[in-house]
Order: C-alpha cells, then sequence, then structure tokens
C-alpha cells in the first residue's frame, strides 16, 4: 500500500470516529495543538486519559460494591471520569457518564450499575478505536508521508 491510500484510509476512518460519535470536537482541537516541536502530543494526551480512566473504572466497581455505596464518591470519580473523558473528545463515555451522574443523584443502585457497565463498554471501544488510529498514523509515518490535517 502506497503512502497516499495509507493517508486515505487514516482520513476515512479518523471521519467514521466522528460520524459515529466516538470523537468530536475537542480531539480536532487537540490534533491542533500538536506541531513538530511536539510530535507525540495527541497520543500522550490520550495515553493519560487511559490511565486515568482504568484508574477511576476500577475505583467506581469497588465503591459500587460496598454494602452501603457512597454515591457522593461515585458521583466524584464518575465527574472526573466525564472531565477527562470530555476534553480528549471522547463523546460517548462523556455522554454515559452524565446519564451515570442522575443516577447518582437519584442513588439509584441498578441504575449505577447498569451506568457502570455501560461505561466501561464504551471505554472499551473508544480505547480500541483511538489505538487503531495511532497504528494507521504511525503506517503513515513508516511509509514515509505526514498525517494529513483536515
Amino acid at each position: 500500500m502506497d503512502v497516499g491510500q495509507l493517508q486515505r484510509r487514516l482520513v476515512d476512518y479518523t471521519a467514521s470516529l466522528f460520524r459515529e460519535g466516538f470523537l468530536d470536537d475537542q480531539f480536532t482541537q487537540l490534533q491542533q495543538l500538536q506541531d513538530e516541536s511536539n510530535p507525540d502530543f495527541v497520543f500522550e494526551v490520550v495515553s493519560l486519559f487511559f490511565e486515568d480512566s482504568e484508574r477511576l473504572l476500577n475505583d467506581l466497581a469497588i465503591s459500587l460494591d460496598q454494602p452501603s455505596v457512597d454515591f457522593k464518591k461515585v458521583d466524584a470519580h464518575v465527574h472526573q471520569l466525564k472531565g477527562s473523558s470530555s476534553s480528549i473528545g471522547a463523546q460517548r463515555v462523556k455522554n454515559v457518564c452524565i446519564a451515570f451522574r442522575n443516577f447518582c443523584e437519584e442513588q439509584n443502585i441498578e441504575g449505577c450499575l447498569r451506568c457502570l457497565q455501560q461505561v466501561k463498554h464504551e471505554y472499551a471501544l473508544v480505547k480500541n478505536k483511538l489505538e487503531t488510529l495511532f497504528r494507521l498514523e504511525q503506517q503513515v509515518l513508516a511509509a514515509g508521508g505526514s498525517i494529513p490535517m483536515e
């Protein structure tokens, strides 16, 4: 596959992530902050998001598994997850967090547990999609191409 084909694949794949609602404009803004002086900026920010999210999802599972659930604590974790997913443009994760916070407010344990499963699912999907995106970018660069900016 030549550089042009790789670049087209990358552009099409990126467009599909926006079309399917995995990413929003915030991700585009992150990409615009990346330049020659900081070529791994997006990768580094997203890697931090992965680390934070894994920790928060783990904390949420533990908090919701207590005999007496501290909904304020659960809400604080969800609020953090919503903020970090929002900051990288992980739209579907952010949207589940919004619903999750409503269940925290209502102290609805079933709703919270459902949202935890949903947020884990959306997180796993977006993580997989972003890892594929970074692999495609690496292939383009390895082939001697540059990353096309929209």
